[in-house]
C-alpha cells in the first residue's frame, strides 16, 4: 500500500503547465501527502558581475528569485484550490547551477517519499555530451523518480511492471520484487490492471553463422519457454494472473515501449541500479534508453540499500 506523506515536485520554469504538478495533486488527494515544489534557476550572467560589490550581486541575485518566486506563487495557486489545507503546497526557488543535486538535496531535506518531474525525449549527440538533469535523477536520487510525459491517467487504465525474470542476482531479483509491489501499490491508487513484461535476446547471428548445425529456431524457443517459465514463477509469487504475464522477443529499449504502446498504458514500473561515471555517459543506463522510448509516465526504482553520491 503507498503511503507518501511528503512529495517533492520539480517545477519546470520554461512553461506554464506544469504536468508533474498536476500528476502529484492527483497522487496527494489519495495519498493525503503533503507537496513541496521546488524550481531551480541560475543566471550565468551572474558570472559576469565579479566586478561588481558582494551587496550588489546578492541584491541582482535576490531580484531575480523575487521575480520567479512571486511567478510560482501564481502557477502553485490553482492547484493549492484543488488540496485540502492551506500548506498542502509549500514551494520555494532554488539558486543553484546543478540541478539535479539541488533537486535531490530538497529531497533529503523535505524527507520526501517521491520525486515528480516532467520530462521530454533527449536525441542526439546532445544527450550524449549534455547528460540531463532527469538522467542525473535516475542514476543518484535515493528516492523513487516519476517522469510525467504528456499522457492521462484514466481509471481502469493498465500500468506495466518491467522485470528481468530468471536472473539469479539477488539484487536484481529483490529489485524485481519490489517492481511488482510497487506495481500493485499503484494499480489500487488508479484502479489500474498490472502487466508484468519482460524481454529476451534473439538468436546471437555470430553463433549462427560460425556454427552451421546451429538451430537458430530451437534456440530461441528453448530460450522463450524458460522466460516464460521463469515469468510465470514469478507472477504466481506476486498474486498476478499468468494472463497478464508478457514476454516478448527483443532488446528491453523495443520490447517494453512497444508491450507499452499495444496496452495503451498509463505508467511502466522499471528498476535502475544507478550507474555512474565514463560508462553512465557513453551508454546510458537500460532504464534510460526504454524511458526515451516511452510516450506515458515512467516510474524509476532503486533497489534497497541504495546510498546517493549528493551530500
Amino acid at each position: 500500500m503507498i503511503n507518501y506523506s511528503q512529495l517533492l515536485v520539480v517545477i519546470d520554469p520554461e512553461n506554464e503547465a506544469q504536468p508533474a504538478l498536476a500528476r502529484a495533486c492527483l497522487i496527494a488527494q489519495a495519498t493525503k501527502a503533503r507537496i513541496t515544489a521546488v524550481m531551480c534557476i541560475y543566471d550565468f550572467s551572474y558570472e559576469m558581475t565579479t566586478m561588481l560589490s558582494i551587496d550588489e550581486r546578492d541584491a541582482m541575485r535576490s531580484a531575480v528569485i523575487n521575480e520567479r518566486t512571486e511567478w510560482l506563487s501564481s502557477v502553485v495557486k490553482p492547484y493549492q484550490a484543488e488540496l485540502t489545507g492551506s500548506d498542502a503546497i509549500n514551494f520555494e526557488v532554488v539558486w543553484d547551477n546543478r540541478t539535479y543535486e539541488a533537486i535531490i538535496k530538497a529531497g533529503i531535506a523535505s524527507q520526501s517519499d517521491l520525486i515528480i518531474k516532467s520530462t521530454k525525449s533527449h536525441d542526439g549527440l546532445a544527450s550524449l555530451i549534455f547528460t540531463p538533469t532527469d538522467w542525473h535523477l535516475l542514476r543518484k536520487s535515493p528516492f523513487p523518480v516519476l517522469l510525467v510525459k504528456p499522457h492521462d491517467w484514466p481509471s481502469k487504465g493498465n500500468i506495466v511492471a518491467a522485470v528481468n525474470v530468471g536472473t539469479e542476482d539477488k539484487q536484481h531479483s529483490d529489485l524485481n520484487n519490489k517492481i511488482a509491489t510497487v506495481a500493485k501499490d499503484y494499480a489500487d491508487l488508479l484502479d489500474a490492471q498490472v502487466y508484468l513484461a519482460n524481454s529476451f535476446p534473439g538468436t546471437p547471428m555470430n553463433i549462427a553463422i560460425e556454427i552451421p548445425e546451429f538451430d537458430p529456431a530451437g534456440y530461441t524457443a528453448s530460450v522463450e519457454k524458460h522466460h516464460q517459465t521463469e515469468m510465470h514463477k514469478f507472477a504466481q509469487q506476486n498474486a498476478i494472473n499468468d494472463r497478464y504475464c508478457i514476454v516478448k522477443q527483443g532488446l528491453p529499449e523495443t520490447a517494453i515501449p512497444g508491450i507499452a504502446e499495444s496496452l495503451d498504458a498509463e505508467l511502466v514500473v522499471i528498476g535502475t541500479v544507478g550507474r555512474v561515471g565514463i560508462s553512465a555517459a557513453l551508454i546510458g543506463n537500460t532504464a534510460e534508453h526504454v524511458i526515451d522510448s516511452l510516450n506515458c509516465d515512467v516510474l524509476a526504482i532503486k533497489p534497497e540499500g541504495f546510498k546517493t553520491p549528493v551530500n
